[in-house]
């Protein structure tokens, strides 16, 4: 079976495992909590998980009173979502629009409690790709449609004159993308065997493409919409009520993890690597780096090609701070309106992106883990929380 048609698969059984009818029984089989149960975490192996992964290497859950297990690594989406909602895994990282389908088109009760990283995401193409308007008439690949990949690509092929479709047999016309969904760790051999003209996905599978003469970076997600959340904390909201105690001292951990990130990437990137004694992926330490601790000149290089075009905003290729700034939320909530999603998306029409914000996100937390590294401050952040967000393709 082809990898489009793997990845479609997975597709449908989250589809499946989010609706009313499959995820109640699940969400009844989630077991009681005990109070001496080990802390459980669920990830995919990729950079977004870099925060979960550092507090578990570090110890950081152990220095809050916590006895937490070895992360269990998931191999999709479906996976992720089927292991939290039964109640397998305590918090996981979740793309951030796929949180908003889950809570207001499925009812699940899971409350976002941080941000896991900003940026980290990249557009990679074809060598001979120049320009976005060279998609035309070609295939690319998301990692999934609930995903900010897929609402940064629909924005910028909208904005260089191309209509991103999603349900058509057959090459795409000059002026049309053709989007498939297609697992990150295939995307990589799509692209060398010329399946598909480029892909929009979270790292190192954009640093793999550069080392292995595969492909290029045209535009970073970072550079289009600046200090975007791609990847967020989720926990379950009865966990939340029930036991604030135990809740506070995760995300605490979390938030001491991003901080160590930051100022330990060259450290942080041989942690999450293969040679690392937990295997936390299959990636080697010499991508990680590329994506976690990249030489100086990289910035320069990349604004000489195209691929960074707002040098100004100071992003890093990957960055962490933990703050869910509702602004953002919101404004998610209005680009997946207008985004072209396969699925019932019939429930965003009503979706008040305020609410949504103020009903989707637990920040008591994140704001008291925050306060105790040091403030704001210690992520470069404002103690003014308004956030304006700047898209700019």
């Amino acid at each position: 079976m082809c990898d489009a048609c793997f990845a479609r698969r997975d597709f449908l059984k989250l589809a499946t495992v989010l609706s009313a009818s499959a995820a109640w029984p699940l969400l009844r089989a989630r077991p009681a909590f005990a109070a001496d149960a080990p802390l459980r975490i669920g990830y995919l192996p990729i950079t977004d998980a870099a925060p979960l992964l550092v507090a578990h290497a570090k110890g950081f859950f152990g220095a809050e009173g916590i006895q937490a297990e070895k992360p269990v690594l998931l191999r999709s989406w479906a996976q992720v979502i089927e292991a939290f909602i039964s109640g397998q895994v305590d918090v996981v990282h979740l793309l951030a629009p796929m949180t908003i389908w889950a809570r207001f088109g499925s009812k699940v009760p899971a409350k976002v409690v941080a941000w896991n990283h900003v940026d980290g995401s990249g557009l990679t193409v074809l060598p001979e790709i120049a320009s976005v308007k060279d998609l035309g008439g070609k295939t690319v690949a998301v990692p999934f449609w609930y995903s900010i990949h897929n609402v940064v690509l629909q924005a910028l092929l909208r904005d260089n004159g191309l209509k991103p479709i999603i349900k058509k047999a057959g090459a795409p016309a000059a002026d049309e993308v053709k989007l498939v969904v297609m697992a990150p760790s295939d995307m990589p051999p799509a692209l060398a065997g010329k399946q598909i003209a480029g892909y929009i996905v979270a790292e190192p599978f954009n640093a793999a493409a550069e080392q292995l003469g595969i492909g290029k970076v045209l535009r970073f997600t970072g550079d289009v919409w600046k200090s975007h959340a791609c990847c967020v904390v989720v926990m379950h909201e009865d966990d939340l009520a029930k036991r604030p105690d135990w809740s506070q001292k995760v995300v605490n951990a979390i938030v001491k993890a991003q901080v160590f990130a930051r100022e330990n990437r060259a450290e942080t990137a041989r942690i999450l690597s293969k040679e690392n004694v937990n295997h936390y992926t299959p990636q080697p330490e010499s991508v990680l780096a590329k994506v976690l601790a990249p030489p100086s000149s990289d910035a320069a290089a990349y604004a000489r090609d195209g691929a960074i075009q707002h040098a100004a905003w100071n992003e890093r290729r990957i960055d962490f701070q933990p703050y869910p700034y509702p602004s953002y939320t919101e404004e998610l909530v209005r680009r997946l309106k207008q985004t072209e999603i396969d699925g019932d998306k019939t429930f965003l029409a009503a979706l008040d992106p305020a609410f949504a914000a103020r009903d989707l996100v637990d920040d008591r937390f994140v704001r008291n883990a925050i306060a105790a590294v040091g403030g704001f401050k210690t992520f470069g952040l404002s103690e003014d929380l308004d956030r304006r967000e700047v898209i700019a393709t």
